[in-house]
């Protein structure tokens, strides 16, 4: 039997694990070590983290410790935190209450922001919790960049989680899962109203419109997940904004062939020459969506500009306190009917949909992947995201041997599955 296929069918547990543990507040405090792995209480469950993520959410909770709205006084010096917040697991236990629910060996995902309060260790929140309605994985409920996973009562009361489509899909794509639902909640905040007839009442449609034209504003790894993702829409033409050309140049070379394939124009450009091509293409109507992947004030409120009558212009990027406020013409939104949209992540229903989508391929996931390795690589990850040297997603398995992080062009199922054979303890 070969490293890969004995690793996939192993659900014996050992008695302790690595994972990488946040003790404090900053970047000393944060390091990769060996604890006990957690037993299941009645009501929980045990899963092997078999790929994941490094989220950029991350560097909020090093930095602001208990003072974090979703720590709410939890003391990482008092009660350290495992971190991780993105991941695919196979379920290698379940407590007695739910043994006949989840199947041993099954492989899962989980969606991190959990609209529940907490129900376990209330005396370490401010107030004992009272007044919370979230909790998440990775911050004060157990996280994901560790071998191991204790699923809490609120991950499972608050339905999240979710077996896959496939069980052959790639841990690497089902880790890339919780970013990308962020984008499908984004989209499908979209509203636009119709009339199919003089007389005929209005309707409303969610998503990008259809035979529309959109426009996405940045071009990292976000933007382009945004790009791809539209498409399942059918906008007649999407747009790809961004002042660096090595950008477009991605957009170019990955997106626009898919573009082309299912009918769709696909414009790369740059913000100084984005009117007048816009007006040219759309014969003076201008954007009917406007996604700002962003977070510049003065782009956001320079894409107001671009937005035709009924159009959409979505808040994706945020923008930092004290540099936030946006000025919106009462005109635009009077006469012109503009809307704007925005969200801050996605829930289960998002997170399913975006599992549909990776095992459809109506998004590659791959495309998005920078650099693979082990877990003790995750504090140089987050340094990276820190210091914007990294485009794109790291994705480390807990349990292969320790090696650097590599970084990769293009990920896949059957790039994955030689690593992992090479490199399996």
């Amino acid at each position: 039997m070969d490293k890969l296929k004995r690793y996939q069918d192993d659900v014996r547990v050992p008695k302790f694990m690595q994972a990488i543990v946040l003790s404090g507040v900053g970047f000393e405090n944060i390091a990769a070590r060996e604890v006990p792995v957690p037993e299941p209480g009645p009501r929980q469950m045990l899963a092997r983290v078999d790929a994941a993520g490094v989220c950029t959410s991350i560097l909020k909770i090093i930095e602001q410790g208990a003072t974090h709205k979703y720590l709410n006084g939890w003391d990482p010096r008092r009660w350290p935190l495992i971190l991780g917040d993105e991941g695919s697991l196979t379920m290698v236990k379940a407590g007695k209450e739910l043994e006949e629910k989840y199947q041993i060996g099954k492989k899962y995902g989980i969606q991190p922001a959990v609209d529940l309060g907490p129900i376990n260790h209330l005396e370490r929140y401010n107030d004992n919790g009272k007044g919370m309605d979230k909790t998440a994985v990775g911050y004060t409920l157990s996280g994901l960049l560790a071998e191991y996973i204790l699923i809490q009562e609120e991950v499972i009361e608050g339905q999240c989680i979710t077996p896959l489509p496939d069980d052959n899909m790639p841990y690497f794509s089902v880790s890339m899962a919780e970013p990308i639902s962020c984008v499908v909640s984004s989209q499908t905040r979209h509203v636009h109203i119709f009339k199919d007839s003089p007389q005929s009442p209005r309707y409303a449609k969610l998503g990008i419109k259809e035979n529309g034209t959109c426009i996405v504003v940045g071009a990292g790894s976000m933007g382009l997940i945004h790009l791809e993702l539209a498409m399942r829409f059918k906008p007649r033409i999407l747009v790809a904004v961004d002042i660096l050309e090595e950008k477009l140049k991605v957009v170019k070379n990955i997106l626009v062939p898919k573009a082309r394939q299912k009918g769709i124009k696909l414009i790369a450009t740059t913000p100084d020459k984005i009117f007048s091509q816009l007006k040219e293409a759309t014969n003076g109507k201008m954007a009917d969506d406007i996604i700002l992947a962003v977070g510049i004030r003065k782009v956001q409120q320079e894409a107001f500009s671009w937005l035709g009558f009924g159009g959409v212009i979505n808040l994706f990027g945020g923008l930092p306190k004290g540099d936030s406020l946006l000025e919106i013409d009462n005109i635009k939104v009077h006469y012109e009917e503009i809307k704007v949209a925005g969200s801050s992540g996605g829930g289960p229903w998002d997170y399913i949909e975006t599992l549909k989508a990776i095992n459809n391929n109506d998004i590659d996931a791959g495309n998005y992947v920078a650099g693979v390795g082990s877990l003790d690589n995750a504090v140089k990850v987050l340094k990276m995201i820190r210091d914007n040297k990294i485009q794109g997603k790291a994705i480390l398995y807990p349990h292969i041997t320790r090696m650097d992080l590599k970084m990769v062009d293009y990920w896949d199922k059957g790039r994955e599955d030689r690593f992992l054979q090479d490199n399996l303890r």
